[in-house]
């Protein structure tokens, strides 16, 4: 399984939309700005058939210190939580259907061997 990184999808929509890069990545970073802001003020993040971003608080617990065994108070926290999505899970479970409908070049940034699933 390959690692893709920002670069590489930001590359991948210039190269899909024929736009600049420079401005596919200030479009890209302004998405995940955004996305930070509104998860920050507990709002949910909802696009169709990827998925959903959510808030949700921890509650407190305790642990215990696998080394010394000591029992240690873990405070509450907010954590970001995803649920995967309709098409987002079929592409997981059976790729080559999901690609014959979207809209994107076969000319990947990713490798094609780091396409196939390592389960198989």
């Amino acid at each position: 399984m390959a690692t893709v990184t920002k670069k590489d999808l930001i590359e991948q929509v210039a190269r899909d939309t024929g736009m600049k890069r420079v401005i596919v990545k200030r479009l890209v970073q302004s998405l995940l700005d955004n996305m930070i802001l509104e998860l920050g003020r507990g709002n949910r993040l909802e696009f169709r058939d990827f998925g959903v971003f959510e808030t949700k608080e921890r509650a407190p617990r305790v642990a215990q210190n696998p080394r010394t065994l000591e029992r240690v108070k873990v405070p509450a926290k907010k954590v970001v939580k995803f649920k995967v999505g309709r098409l987002m899970q079929k592409s997981v479970e059976d790729l080559d259907s999901v690609l014959e409908n979207l809209d994107v070049s076969t000319d990947r940034v990713v490798p094609d061997d780091a396409l196939v699933d390592s389960r198989v």
